[in-house]
């Protein structure tokens, strides 16, 4: 009998439609994006089961935005929906989850001696590099889109040298 996925049919709907392409999760933003999520979760689940319960909320936020903009990403939302500029709520994103996972981190492994907010501190310390990492990246794609001064793409749009040219003409 042969394998219905081998023989070139596509697969049915159901829920590996819910699944992100393979080749966004082969992406440096896509990877980035999981790993906050994962990173995120985990320091959820730390801080429920410490004493330092109150710091739950940063990770549980910042786990819903990354699985959000990770699904927004993958389902190619941030192409339809032109109003946002996608990579500028990103970097902003990046930029408060890196300092606020820095700062409840110190505060948890400082302040609290059990093993759950000492794990929470060790995993925010990762997530802040993490999440510093990915607003590096962010932060270079957006000078770049400064120095177009356009939001048009640049195979769309015409150099200043060229319209030059055509004027002379």
């Amino acid at each position: 009998m042969e394998d219905p996925e081998s023989a070139g049919d596509p697969a049915p709907p159901g829920l590996s439609s819910l699944l992100p392409p393979r080749e966004f999760l082969r992406s440096r933003k896509g990877q980035l994006l999981l790993a906050e999520s994962v990173l995120s979760f985990i320091i959820f689940i730390c801080y429920i089961a410490s004493l330092a319960a109150s710091f739950m909320m940063a990770p549980l936020l910042e786990f819903l935005l990354a699985l959000f903009l990770f699904f927004a990403y993958a389902s190619k939302l941030n192409e339809k929906f032109k109003g946002v500029y996608w990579p500028l709520a990103d970097f902003l994103r990046c930029v408060t989850a890196a300092i606020i996972y820095f700062a409840i981190s110190i505060a948890a492994v400082s302040k609290y001696g059990d093993g759950a907010s000492r794990a929470a501190g060790v995993f925010g310390f990762a997530a802040t590099i993490v999440f510093a990492f990915d607003f590096y990246i962010t932060f270079n794609d957006l000078v770049a889109f400064l120095k177009q001064g356009s939001s048009e793409p640049p195979e769309g749009r015409r150099t200043e040298d060229e319209d030059s040219d055509s004027d002379s003409d």
